[in-house]
């Protein structure tokens, strides 16, 4: 996984609620097995039936935030949906609420959901609409904060564990192996203990 600390972009704005899996990432794509690639097909219905679509806007390529409604990631609990989203290059979605198994699959595979206020969600929204293409945010996940254009700034909540994973860059299996020092030091002592306190019959 990539490093995250701050990411300063421009938003793609997606007004929606309710945005499940299957619009993320269509079943068709369930096949592949691996990440690299996913992103050309994210949307993908959604792209072919509206060439107005955020995503096939040249004024949005680039983006690494995407800013949208309640409960995004609904749905079927596949992965597919998030490889999708960061092998396009996004990194941090901004939402008043997500589905809980999206949640999780995005903060083990590098992408950070955001949970803001319906209320500032749709001040970015009408912000952006005045600055079509250019309305950019900052992400400082160390200071759990993001800044808005005009001087705002909203603090997000994160779990500790997921926090340092993203800052250094690692998933679960990276974490364990960098402590396996620990690890090891911990399984012996508990062998002794084991040991020295198991009654022979």
């Amino acid at each position: 996984m990539s490093i995250m600390k701050t990411i300063n972009s421009k938003i793609i704005p997606l007004p929606r609620s309710d945005i499940d899996t299957d619009l993320i990432i269509p079943a068709d794509f369930l096949k592949i097995t691996t990440k690299e690639g996913l992103g050309r097909h994210v949307f993908e219905r959604l792209r072919a039936d509206d060439e107005e679509f955020p995503f096939n806007l040249a004024k949005y390529k680039g983006g690494e935030i995407l800013v949208s409604r309640k409960n995004f990631g609904c749905g079927s609990s596949r992965e597919h949906a998030v490889w999708a989203l960061v092998d396009f290059g996004i990194r941090v979605v901004i939402a008043p609420s997500f589905s809980d198994i999206f949640y999780s699959n995005a903060m083990k595979n590098g992408l950070l959901p955001v949970v803001l206020s319906g209320k500032i969600v749709e001040k970015i929204f009408k912000d952006e609409r005045e600055e079509s293409g250019k309305y950019e945010i900052k992400m400082d996940l160390p200071g759990q904060i993001i800044s808005l254009p005009d001087g705002g700034v909203e603090t997000f909540e994160i779990d500790p564990y997921r926090k340092e994973c993203l800052i250094k860059g690692m998933d679960d299996l990276d974490y364990l192996l960098s402590n396996i020092r620990e690890i090891q030091r911990f399984d012996r002592e508990h062998q002794k203990y084991v040991f020295f306190n198991t009654k022979v019959l």
